[in-house]
């Protein structure tokens, strides 16, 4: 699997917290060219995740994008996406890829060199290493990694890796040059000043190009 440079995050919270629509934001993200999106909704119950996950796919029907669910490979399923993201407290890997259709995409948040290690022999497509730097998007969140958190991960797969928590435009390249191949962004989406078209434009162009 071959990541994109920016990875976004549709978290559901944050954008009622700050009155943003979700179809309004999702717009502008594929008019940004955005083509790895996640939605992540951990207080809505499973009819709001599908009416809101069916408004994201027909923003982005016609387009070459990957839509992933964040925790349910069930709800995943149901809405017709082929990606799923568990965590380390959510559907293993194996058993997540047992609930997608045939070349169903499975990524694995960790958050220590062992889990690093153990998603990589568990066959995740892509593996999330994090929070890199502080965040206040996630109640709870792990230890700070660091960007030779980065490192190590990179030296222990070979798999797409992700880096998430605290990425910001001032940073993602830093974090790219550790060995990311791609960088997933939540807060840093949702600039006051500037659209998240602006913004993803600024992502973009501020980060070493993809590898081909």
């Amino acid at each position: 699997m071959r990541l994109p440079r920016l990875y976004a995050i549709v978290d559901a919270e944050m954008l009622t917290s700050r009155g943003i629509s979700l179809a309004g934001f999702v717009e502008d993200l594929r008019d940004a060219g955005v083509t790895l999106v996640q939605y992540r909704d951990k207080l809505g119950d499973e009819q709001e995740i599908l009416r809101n996950a069916k408004i994201i796919t027909e923003i982005f029907e016609g387009r070459e994008v990957t839509l992933v669910m964040n925790d349910s490979p069930a709800l995943a399923h149901r809405v017709g996406w082929n990606a799923v993201h568990v965590g380390q407290a959510d559907a293993e890997v194996r058993e997540a890829r047992h609930k997608l259709p045939p070349g169903g995409i499975v990524g694995c948040s960790t958050h220590t060199d062992q889990q690093v290690t153990a998603a990589d022999a568990a066959g995740a497509d892509y593996i999330a290493i994090g929070p890199i730097f502080a965040t206040s998007t996630k109640k709870n969140a792990e230890p700070v990694v660091g960007l030779d958190g980065v490192r190590r991960a990179r030296a222990l797969t070979s798999r797409p890796l992700v880096a998430i928590g605290g990425v910001t435009l001032e940073n993602a390249a830093r974090v790219i040059e550790a060995g990311a191949d791609s960088v997933a962004v939540i807060g840093a989406l949702l600039d006051p000043v500037l659209e998240p078209r602006g913004v993803v434009q600024r992502f973009v162009a501020g980060m070493p190009p993809a590898t081909p």
